[in-house]
């Protein structure tokens, strides 16, 4: 949330959603089955809802992860402008950011969190670990970038995975939240003394979710081995919240906490309560400031949030040497570090800030000066600026039929196969007729595509739910705008300029034969009569006359438009001259090798690429520089077959 937060407060941002799963349950606050709470100005928390609305544990969300992705991509194609990147926390949210970006071209970042490589190298592995590290493999493979908290995380863990990061990967030290407002009513600390015989000493203390791998267990032995840290401190553990719903793992360890505590010998000496709120949190912290020391024993912990919230409090603390605490604490100054194995270790080093007054002077010192180097405003302008960089990823190719997909078997065979494994939609964008462009693609073997743009973008042809191809309604109303079809037949009658076969004519086009300087006499004749029409000339020797809302381009819109896509989502491929408009205004274009010389007009802009193969083989050429095809693997000749 405070990221959320600090990301919305930059003036380059207009708005941070925070997306999360909706679900419904008596014990749970009624704000988790809310569609959209408005968390403050240009922030939201958007819950997306699927047909599971009870709430699920971590280890059960698996299954319901394809439900989830297909409902997250509804509510993207449904918004009023698609965001320009999601940052994915943890490997499922990845999962789903790789669908939305498969989709919609989205790029998204990833950050991992406790990867699972590192956790069986603390022999903490179970079942699921395999799939575990499958999933995070694949989400640091596909990230277009990562931004990671520690060093450790950037140098030792992420490239445990055997990926390659070089270039992707930024690490930018999360902050903190801000904890320190008054509590309003009592907290745990004014319950201190139903706990603990003695609630005036300093506290040691400890939050972490029980599980193995933050070894709070190691602590409670460490406390119970050493009679001088007893008799100087009380221990005091939130160990989550012990609400009954609790998985197997965190059951298991807060069983263990409790019958280590229940000794003679810690009677009376240790706190561990069953829950706790925020409140509770910043009393504690403010509490242990007091004499006392705030203390991580994990195992491995990949940042360390908790030392730098005891550090804004002014707590010293005790951590672990492994993992993000280890920079921590020497970017504070504000603590020991130890082996989190040796109890006795544990025991010393909290012994010597709770018993060493003029020590915990200079560590809590070190804690109030130091702390602001974990801000969440440098962190959200560092991460913006890793979003700056990034690029939406085509997610829909449109491509001229003619001499773009023809021309070569082995490219058109090549393409075909591209086609199979694709995940972007496809559609052609031609000027024959839609019978026409069918009977082209079959002789040449190509798939056909999801949708036909066809007689130079006046017509959308749609496959229905019975498989049979009709025209889009919607668009060809769109078309009728200032469009006057018999007045502009009649005008250009005087030309005497050679029309083409009356089946190439449609409601929005007429087609002549003729040179460039018929297509320049067309183009004054409705100019003086004051009809609007777009004039295209082709190939050098073909003339169209459409209606001025019509073209390639404006029908790739409309199409697009029904995934919740604009222009800057599609790459066009062409090598004609009534390619021009889709090429100039699609947000990357791929011009074919053997296009012809009316393309040399297209102005060089980022996202054109000028291919050197021919054919399909040069759509391919231009995808894969995309990231969106592997490299041909055919030796496509470079002249018309």
């Amino acid at each position: 949330m405070d990221a959320a937060l600090a990301h919305a407060a930059l003036p380059t941002v207009s708005h941070v959603s925070i997306v999360t799963r909706r679900f419904a349950d008596a014990h749970l606050p009624v704000e988790h089955d809310v569609c959209r709470e408005i968390v403050a100005e240009r922030v939201t928390i958007d819950r997306i809802a699927t047909d599971n609305a009870l709430y699920l544990e971590k280890e059960a969300l698996a299954a319901e992860l394809p439900a989830f992705v297909q409902a997250f991509c509804t509510w993207l194609a449904r918004l009023p402008a698609l965001p320009d990147v999601i940052h994915a926390h943890f490997a499922d949210a990845a999962a789903v950011a790789i669908a939305a970006r498969r989709r919609f071209g989205i790029p998204f970042v990833y950050t991992p969190h406790a990867l699972a490589i590192d956790k069986r190298g603390q022999g903490l592995g179970d079942d699921g670990l395999d799939a575990r590290i499958a999933a995070e493999r694949q989400a640091i493979a596909a990230a277009d970038a990562l931004i990671v908290s520690t060093r450790d995380e950037a140098e030792r863990q992420v490239r445990a995975y055997g990926v390659a990061v070089e270039g992707r990967i930024h690490c930018i030290a999360p902050g903190v939240p801000q904890r320190l407002g008054g509590a309003t009513a009592p907290t745990l600390v004014d319950r201190l003394g139903e706990m603990v015989d003695r609630p005036d000493l300093p506290i040691i203390l400890a939050i972490a979710r029980p599980v193995a791998k933050k070894n709070l267990a190691g602590l409670v032995r460490a406390y119970a081995g050493d009679a001088s840290l007893q008799a100087r401190a009380n221990l005091v553990i939130l160990a989550g919240q012990d609400d009954g719903r609790s998985s197997d793992e965190e059951g298991a360890i807060r069983a263990e906490l409790s019958r280590l505590c229940d000794t003679p010998a810690l009677g009376g000496r240790v706190a561990l309560p069953q829950r706790h709120d925020a409140a509770d949190v910043t009393a504690l912290y403010r509490r242990a400031a007091q004499g006392g020391v705030f203390v991580n024993p994990a195992l491995h912990e990949p940042f360390g949030l908790t030392l730098i919230e005891a550090a804004e409090a002014g707590v010293p603390v005790v951590a672990t040497r492994y993992g993000g605490p280890s920079e921590i604490v020497a970017a504070i100054g504000h603590g020991l570090l130890v082996e989190p194995r040796d109890t006795a270790a544990i025991a010393a080093a909290c012994r010597a800030i709770v018993g060493d007054a003029a020590a915990h002077a200079g560590f809590r010192a070190a804690a109030l000066a130091n702390h602001g180097r974990y801000d969440w405003g440098r962190y959200a302008t560092d991460a913006v600026a890793v979003y700056r960089d990034l690029r939406r990823q085509p997610a829909l190719l449109a491509c001229d039929i003619d001499h773009t997909l023809t021309g070569c078997t082995a490219a058109a065979a090549a393409f075909a196969g591209w086609r199979r494994s694709a995940s972007i939609p496809f559609v052609v964008a031609t000027g024959r007729s839609f019978a026409e462009a069918r009977a082209v693609l079959a002789q040449w073997q190509l798939p056909e595509p999801d949708a036909f743009i066809t007689d130079v973008g006046t017509r959308i042809m749609l496959a229905g739910d019975d498989g049979a191809w009709r025209a889009c309604p919607a668009y060809a109303a769109a078309l009728d705008a200032d469009w006057n079809l018999s007045a502009v037949r009649a005008a250009l009658a005087p030309l005497g300029i050679t029309p083409q076969a009356e089946a190439t004519a449609g409601p929005h086009k007429l087609s002549f034969f003729g040179n460039a300087t018929d297509a320049a006499a067309i183009r004054a004749t409705l100019a003086a009569a004051g009809l609007s029409a777009r004039v295209i000339f082709s190939h050098g020797r073909l003339i169209d006359v459409l209606a001025p809302a019509g073209g390639k381009a404006a029908a790739i819109a409309a199409y697009a438009d029904r995934f919740g896509l604009t222009l800057a989502d599609c790459v066009a491929a062409g090598d004609s001259g009534n390619d021009v408009d889709m090429l100039e205004r699609c947000g990357a274009a791929i011009v074919v090798g053997n296009a012809g010389d009316e393309l040399a007009m297209l102005a060089e802009r980022p996202g054109l690429y000028r291919a050197e193969r021919h054919h399909a083989a040069g759509v391919l050429e231009g995808l894969e520089r995309l990231g969106l095809a592997d490299a041909p693997a055919i030796a496509a000749p470079r002249i018309a077959a």
